[in-house]
């Protein structure tokens, strides 16, 4: 399946900056069974009602449960919720 976390950051964010901080964060997932694969888009838009950052992974649906209670999942909710000003989680096969 796959699954996506889509975020928009509070503003004045630079979220160029923060591409590869995530990636070190999510890239530990892989080490779980089930995660196959992980990829990050930055929007290309600047145009204000636009998301800005795109989370990808391609996992097992039964791996969904371990996903969520892991480290880089729980880490990932700590470190950046703060700048989150709205995210949109959507899984489909």
């Amino acid at each position: 399946m796959k699954h996506y976390i889509i975020v928009k950051f509070t503003e004045g964010t630079d979220v160029k900056a923060l591409v590869e901080p995530v990636r070190a964060i999510f890239e530990k997932t892989l080490e779980i069974p089930g995660i196959h694969t992980l990829d990050l888009h930055v929007s290309n838009s600047d145009i204000a009602n636009r998301y800005d950052l795109m989370i990808v992974f391609d996992m097992d649906k039964e791996a969904l449960p371990a996903y969520a209670a892991s480290e880089p999942h729980l880490r990932w909710k700590s470190e950046y919720a703060d700048r989150i000003a709205k995210k949109a989680i959507f899984d489909c096969d």
